[in-house]
Order: C-alpha cells, then sequence, then structure tokens
C-alpha cells in the first residue's frame, strides 16, 4: 500500500502554524536551520499545551502583510499537494495579523484571495476556518464571527475557537450563538488539555458539529455514544496529542479505540511545521502501529468529507476523487 500516492482530505489545520524552512527563509533571511528549528517546530514533548502554543508567537510576526499572508498560504499548498491532499481546511485567527495596520478585512481578504491563487495553481480544494482564541473578549469573538459572516459566498465557511483550552468559554458564548443563528459551520477546540468535560461544555454551549481533537472524549463512555448518536466528528492530530503530553507516543494513542467504537474521525496534523510532521508520515505511523490498512484510511476520509464545511456538490466530487484514488491503489 502506497500510502503518499492515497488521495487524503486534511481538516484540523493551523495556518501560522505550517511554516515551511523554504517560506520562512523568504520571509526572514538569513535565519538557520537550527534558529527555525528552536523558533518554529515544538519539542517533541512539550510540558503543556502553553509551551506548544508558543511556537506559533514567532510565525504570527512574520505575517503581517498581504504579501507575506499570501507566501505562506501559496507554501501550504504545496506542502498539501507534497501529500496528495484532495482538500483541505486552512483556520487562523485574523485579529492576530493587524500588527502592520491591516484591517481584519483586508487579513482575511489576502488569505482568501491566496487560496483561490492556491486551488488553481494546485487543484486542490479548500475552504478557510476563522479562529477565535480562549483569551479574547466578548467583542473580539463577536468581531471574528462577523467576518465569517461577511465573507459568505468565499473560501471562508466556518468558524472555530483555540488557544487555550483550561480558560472560561464565558467570552464566547454570544460568538458561537451568533454564529448558529446564522447558519454558520462552527468546530471548537476541546478535550486536549482538559478531559471529556471540556467536550461536554462546548457542546452545551456553542453546539459545534465537529471537535477538534476531542480524544479525551473517551474518558466518557456516554459522551462517546452521544458523540455517535449526533454524528459529531472528531478532528484527531496524533502527533499533535504527543507533544501536548495527553499520550506519550503514537504508539500509546487511543484513535485505534475511538476508529473501533465507530466514531466519526479524521486525521490532521494540527500545525505541520510546529509538530514537525506531513500527513503522510500521521499515516504511515497509524499503520506501523496499528496495523491500519486501506479501509481504514479510507474510512476516515468519507468521514472527513462527509463533516467538511463545503457544500454537497463539492463533496460529491471529493467522493469521486477519494475513491478513484483508493481503486487504483
Amino acid at each position: 500500500m502506497n500510502l503518499k500516492s492515497l488521495p487524503k482530505v486534511e481538516l484540523h489545520l493551523h495556518l501560522d502554524c505550517s511554516l515551511s524552512f523554504e517560506v520562512v527563509t523568504k520571509l526572514r533571511p538569513g535565519i538557520t536551520p537550527e534558529q527555525y528549528k528552536s523558533d518554529f517546530i515544538a519539542p517533541v514533548n512539550c510540558s503543556s499545551l502553553d509551551e506548544y502554543l508558543k511556537c506559533a508567537h514567532e510565525p504570527i510576526t512574520l505575517m503581517q502583510t498581504k504579501k507575506q499572508l499570501e507566501m505562506v498560504t501559496l507554501d501550504l499548498f504545496q506542502q498539501l499537494k507534497n501529500d496528495n491532499v484532495i482538500y483541505a481546511e486552512i483556520r487562523f485567527a485574523p485579529l492576530q495579523h493587524l500588527e502592520k495596520g491591516l484591517s481584519p478585512e483586508e487579513v482575511v481578504r489576502a488569505v482568501d484571495e491566496a487560496t483561490a491563487k492556491g486551488i488553481k495553481e494546485t487543484g486542490i480544494e479548500a475552504r478557510i476556518i476563522l479562529c477565535t482564541l480562549r483569551h479574547f473578549s466578548e467583542e473580539q469573538s463577536m468581531q471574528t464571527v462577523k467576518l465569517v459572516e461577511r465573507f459568505k459566498g468565499t473560501h471562508v465557511t466556518g468558524f472555530d475557537i483555540a488557544a487555550d483550552e483550561t480558560l472560561p468559554i464565558d467570552n464566547h458564548i454570544k460568538a458561537f450563538e451568533y454564529a448558529n443563528r446564522n447558519n454558520i459551520s462552527c468546530t471548537a477546540h476541546a478535550g486536549e488539555a482538559c478531559g471529556a468535560e471540556s467536550v461536554q461544555e462546548v457542546l452545551q454551549n456553542f453546539y459545534p458539529t465537529r471537535i477538534g481533537h476531542g480524544v479525551r472524549s473517551l474518558e466518557d463512555d456516554t459522551l462517546m455514544d452521544h458523540l455517535r448518536k449526533n454524528n459529531i466528528h472528531l478532528e484527531v492530530c496524533p502527533t499533535s496529542n504527543v507533544q501536548t503530553g495527553i499520550y506519550n507516543s503514537v504508539a500509546n494513542h487511543r484513535v485505534d479505540e475511538i476508529y473501533s467504537q465507530g466514531n466519526s474521525l479524521s486525521i490532521n496534523t494540527d500545525g505541520r511545521t510546529i509538530s514537525n510532521v506531513s500527513l503522510d508520515e500521521e499515516y504511515t505511523a497509524l499503520q506501523t502501529h496499528f496495523d491500519w490498512q486501506i479501509e481504514h484510511f479510507l474510512r476516515v476520509n468519507q468521514h472527513a468529507i462527509d463533516a467538511a464545511f463545503c457544500n454537497e456538490e463539492t463533496k460529491a466530487k471529493l467522493r469521486k476523487k477519494l475513491a478513484d484514488g483508493y481503486k487504483r491503489d
């Protein structure tokens, strides 16, 4: 089985955590491989989620102009192409890119236009998810969700909450209520730094159709049943979960249990640079440690298409591409 040639879908992918060395050398000339490793790649075993998230600070400083945002987005499309990704959802928090005078609308427009260019150049279908962050104010959350609404009809199709999961959700309830009222697709980071209760909290207050990570839902059988019955999709990122200390190795990750219980899930990198991993390497690890075969990979990619924040016409095309690619293999 040639994993590299398999068509893949990636739903959980942070733009600011996926800057290749190649693009960073253009944005920060003179950077050495050692500096890149130190500033952009998280340790294999971080002491906490917070330590992992700190590695996003440096790339964000290099994503403050339209040109920089375009370069980073197009660079990511090349990485996706190398992995034979046929569909990706790229997420970022637009309010983190205002340091050099861009307005939030200009930031989103720059990434949207670069995404259109990337789609045209590579043939990879893609959408954009805008993130609020746990430490943001209610006003910032509302500003972010209204950007999703404002860009309706572009590649912007979803809303997410990311960053330090241990912080309270109070500031963000209004934004998710707004999203739900206005038919904006939602996902939410939970069940990573905190346990099953954090997943229950976002389900009860945000009503997302997907959970970013969500692997600690396994700590509560009733919750796992609820996720399965309501077809709530888990965006699983194995290598990232090891880095943030949920598991001590991919071999001890519980992704195979989630799969075996029949829950909807996808396999993702989270941040290709911060986790120093490609989607092909994530697949290889699952094949090595859990003996995943072609039917496993086909199933999780089918789950991903079903859960994707795109229209049915796009999903039908993706299903055909997926089926054709797996037949060939």
